[in-house]
């Protein structure tokens, strides 16, 4: 992802910000996302022009007329205390009165190791190879797509 691929300035330099800071791209993208919708939720106002509560505003709105999960509002937060403190140094104070998204609770799924053996047998080749790294050795998908054979130690189970 290019910074050169915003058309606005700001938002260059709100990439540019979260680059020097050696942020994910995933990161960068998402809160390039976040951003976005918070200066449309405000009719297009510049964000150096708006404080805490249009930062409140926008985050009651999306636990209330969104409905978001808990996790998605906290992004959204990070995301645009990460806009004021670290690209306008404009930090942002008193947020108190902010509606928090509802947590759900989420009840975690876990399979048998007959199951996971049966899942296992369905796939092959690079398929097959990911799922046994990522299962056995507890990787992220991400993780296990950016692994490259020298990042593998073949020697530290022999000893």
């Amino acid at each position: 992802m290019d910074s050169t691929r915003y058309s606005s300035p700001f938002l260059c330099s709100v990439s540019d910000a979260i680059r020097v800071r050696h942020y994910s791209r995933s990161t960068e993208k998402t809160y390039i996302g976040w951003v976005k919708r918070f200066i449309y939720f405000h009719n297009k106002r510049h964000p150096h022009d708006m404080g805490a509560q249009e930062v409140s505003a926008f985050l009651t709105h999306l636990a209330v007329n969104r409905n978001v999960a808990p996790s998605t509002q906290n992004q959204a937060f990070n995301a645009l205390m990460f806009l004021y403190r670290a690209v306008l140094d404009q930090p942002i104070e008193g947020l108190n009165g902010v509606a928090r998204a509802k947590t759900r609770q989420k009840i975690p799924v876990v399979l048998t190791p007959e199951e996971v053996q049966a899942v296992l047998k369905e796939l092959d080749g690079i398929y097959w190879l990911a799922a046994c790294l990522m299962y056995g050795s507890g990787l992220r998908l991400m993780e296990c797509l950016r692994l490259r054979v020298m990042n593998l130690d073949f020697f530290t189970s022999l000893n």
